[in-house]
């Protein structure tokens, strides 16, 4: 992948020049007083925010905020945008393929999703540890984060295609599309927040199914189904909206 030219701007952009350095620099800033606070300020709920018993559920919907917003974000390449090439030059000028811009784009998304990760871990095993979180529910946590973090990010990569030259249609949007769908998503079924099942995970509490008529499907399930449908959708508009794009 580092031979991949799309692969190498992102990183060189990103990382040597440090334009996205300060989306973890964001990160640390974040985290550290939300887990400080979390101890010490007066609980608004004591059934489920209980001084440091709550503090790795706190610690957890607050980096999957994080990192679901951060990877939107880069996904959309909104740090620097004036230094990337046009998507279009790297068919035209570089002669590169369609899988090859997408796959380079895709593996820079989940780089920096990992690393983004990395520097939250050390706030959530302390979190785990001081609030006597079982290692099932922790593991659970670290493989939804980044999950949910790329099942989202793609809907960041394919507004990066239908609006590359509308920067500032392509910001509020892509966020306005992930507002609607957690919002929707919790009025008409609960489960499939991605926030309360993260918290029902952590906590081992059963969610109710869904039930329809005579018919129920687990919670579970239906989470994971919806989520991969909403993946998948993603990564096909990215990469029929990216072949229009690349062929005109």
């Amino acid at each position: 992948m580092t031979t991949n030219a799309v692969f190498r701007e992102s990183v060189e952009v990103f990382y040597y020049e440090g334009h996205g350095l300060t989306t973890y620099l964001y990160l640390l800033v974040i985290m550290a007083p939300v887990q400080l606070a979390s101890l010490y300020l007066p609980s608004l709920d004591a059934q489920m925010w209980n001084g440091a018993a709550s503090l790795f559920k706190v610690c957890s919907v607050t980096a999957l905020l994080l990192i679901v917003y951060f990877a939107l974000r880069v996904a959309n390449q909104e740090f620097a945008p004036w230094r990337f090439q046009p998507l279009r030059g790297w068919s035209h000028e570089h002669g590169l393929p369609l899988s090859s811009v997408s796959s380079a784009q895709i593996a820079f998304l989940s780089l920096h999703i990992g690393i983004s990760l990395l520097l939250c871990s050390p706030f959530l095993l302390w979190a785990a540890a001081i609030s006597r979180t079982p290692w099932v529910a922790v593991a659970n946590t670290f493989l939804l984060l980044p999950f949910y973090a790329l099942t989202y990010g793609v809907w960041g990569l394919a507004a990066l295609v239908f609006w590359e030259r509308r920067m500032e249609s392509r910001q509020i949007l892509v966020r306005a599309i992930v507002f609607c769908l957690v919002t929707i998503s919790s009025l008409v079924y609960l489960p499939l927040n991605p926030m309360a099942y993260l918290l029902a995970v952590i906590g081992r509490r059963e969610l109710p199914p869904f039930s329809l008529g005579g018919w129920q499907a687990s919670a579970t399930s239906l989470h994971f189904i919806f989520h991969l449908l909403l993946g998948c959708g993603g990564l096909i508009a990215y990469r029929r909206a990216l072949r229009r794009g690349l062929a005109s």
